[in-house]
């Protein structure tokens, strides 16, 4: 078993099962609260998380498989996608995959799911489909707040990690979400991406 990652939730693993290559992300036991509480809270986020990788497949987008739940060790045994993550593809590669990242964030949205964690490293360019992992942060939410949230941290991402291309990628990722939520709904979360980006939590993206 190798170690890919150490995140502050969980980690990830790559291993075998049944012959095939598996990512293996295990939560991590979190010392400082209660520990019938922590257990509780992560054996409900590994539930969440697996229900939400086969949901959003329903409504096509492009998740890893999920082999296995293993509740009591709070772990998911999922199919590894080969690939390589947007964040380290070419910048002209990131600026042409920015509106299928748009309409892939669009689709979920569209359906009533918040990702929670949209950076470019979240997605992973696979034999010319664009895969989206890690749901671990992600909620079921119709509300345009949340969404609005979500689109402010790619947006802040592609600022700060690909900076020099950070206005063609944006724009390409606004086209291909418009393209399938609708102009009206486009124009309500864009008005409260700049509402966030006034309110002083956040740096001012130009």
């Amino acid at each position: 078993m190798k170690l890919l990652k150490k995140g502050a939730e969980a980690d990830l693993y790559q291993t075998k099962w049944q012959n095939s290559k598996v990512i293996l992300k295990i939560r991590k036991i979190k010392t400082y609260r209660n520990s019938s509480l922590d257990s509780k809270i992560r054996k409900q986020r590994t539930i969440k998380e697996s229900q939400m990788l086969s949901l959003v497949k329903s409504f096509g987008i492009p998740t890893p498989l999920v082999y296995f739940v293993n509740l009591d060790k709070t772990s998911i045994t999922m199919q590894e996608i080969p690939g390589t993550p947007v964040h380290d593809l070419p910048e002209s590669k990131i600026i042409e995959l920015s509106k299928d990242i748009g309409k892939l964030v669009g689709t979920l949205h569209k359906n009533g799911v918040m990702h929670g964690d949209l950076t470019t490293s979240n997605f992973i360019l696979s034999k010319n489909t664009v895969y989206v992992i890690d749901f671990g942060l992600s909620q079921t939410s119709i509300k345009p707040e949340d969404h609005a949230v979500d689109l402010r941290l790619i947006k802040e991402i592609l600022n700060s990690a690909h900076a020099k291309i950070m206005l063609l990628s944006w724009k390409n990722f606004l086209n291909g979400y418009k393209s399938v939520v609708g102009h009206a709904y486009y124009s309500k979360i864009t008005k409260l991406v700049s509402e966030i980006e006034s309110r002083g939590r956040y740096a001012q993206v130009v």
